[in-house]
């Protein structure tokens, strides 16, 4: 059996046999190289030539034809879906005009500022002997108060009553209450002070009271009230007591009753203003119906006076108000 020897290509045999990869190389790599720098060069002149001197192209042809579609826009509505939609559209506007005009409207009323004649009040009645007018004292004495002699009275206080001292003042003034000067009180011949009516009889007490009066009150006066004055309640309209002026005070309102009957009148209104200028304790001592006492009431309680004083001092006094209900 005979052994063949496959040479490659490029192997000389005569070479011993040694494979010259250089030689064998050159035709091949030497020409793909050449070829590489050739595409390079020509793609670049060929960039360059194309932003400098480009070619001019023939006019573009376009062989598209539009293609017929449905139009959307043209499709009929369906009458009675028109038709039910138009309904629904009248009926909610008829609707919203309905409500817009049945709507309840409630209008609030100004308020009315009136001058209340106070020319209409009645005048004060004059005080008689020993009538309740208001008032009251103490000096929180440990006992009710004593029988003795009514000190002098003032509009204004300055010395308060008291125990006789056990030093004499260089300055003597005579102690007084705050009590009107016409009221007629019977009175006691003792040389101490106190309340000639007062059972007790011993240790001179100006009273339990608070205040620098006399009596078991509070205040400045004599007996069992408040303030000045004498008996309790508040002070009265006169003798240095200035009335009060109305501020504010707003028209009344007709009762429904009083109205359907057509009934007018005055109605006349007891009341209390306050160092404030504020009704306090309003009430119709004489009620007239037809629900005008309550509408007089309501009205009076809105009122606002410049308060009356005494000396220049704020007090509370008693006052009537005469409301007149009238139709026009």
């Amino acid at each position: 059996m005979a052994n063949t020897v496959l040479t490659p290509p490029g192997l000389d045999p005569k070479n011993d046999g040694q494979f010259d990869a250089r030689k064998s190389a050159e035709p091949i790599f030497g020409t793909e190289l050449q070829k590489t720098e050739e595409n390079v060069f020509t793609s670049l002149w060929a960039s360059v030539k194309d932003v400098f001197f480009p070619e001019k192209l023939p006019p573009l042809q376009l062989q598209s034809k539009p293609i017929a579609v449905v139009d959307r826009m043209k499709v009929k509505r369906d009458p009675k879906s028109t038709a039910i939609a138009a309904a629904v559209h009248v009926l909610v506007i008829l609707a919203i005009v309905w409500i817009v005009k049945n709507k309840v409207v409630q209008i609030m009323a100004k308020p009315i500022v009136s001058n209340v004649d106070m020319s209409k009040v009645p005048p004060p009645v004059s005080l008689k002997a020993a009538e309740r007018m208001g008032g009251g004292g103490g000096q929180r004495g440990p006992t009710p108060v004593t029988k003795g002699a009514l000190p002098k009275f003032a509009d204004q206080q300055i010395v308060p009553p008291n125990k006789p001292p056990l030093v004499e003042p260089k300055i003597k003034i005579e102690p007084t209450i705050e009590v009107q000067k016409d009221l007629k009180m019977s009175n006691v011949n003792m040389p101490n002070f106190g309340m000639p009516n007062a059972p007790a009889v011993g240790v001179s007490s100006m009273g339990n009271g608070s205040g620098t009066g006399i009596g078991s009150g509070s205040g400045s006066g004599l007996g069992p009230g408040s303030g000045g004055n004498y008996g309790g309640g508040v002070r009265k309209i006169g003798n240095g007591v200035l009335a009060p002026q109305l501020i504010y005070g707003p028209e009344p309102e007709f009762s429904e009753e009083a109205r359907k009957a057509k009934f007018q009148g005055e109605v006349i209104v007891s009341l209390i203003v306050d160092t404030q200028g504020r009704p306090q304790r309003v009430r119709v001592p004489r009620p007239v119906g037809m629900g005008l006492d309550d509408k007089a009431i309501e009205a009076v309680k809105q009122y606002r006076f410049k308060p009356a004083t005494e000396n220049g001092v704020p007090v509370a006094v008693e006052l009537a108000v005469a409301v007149n209900f009238q139709i026009f």
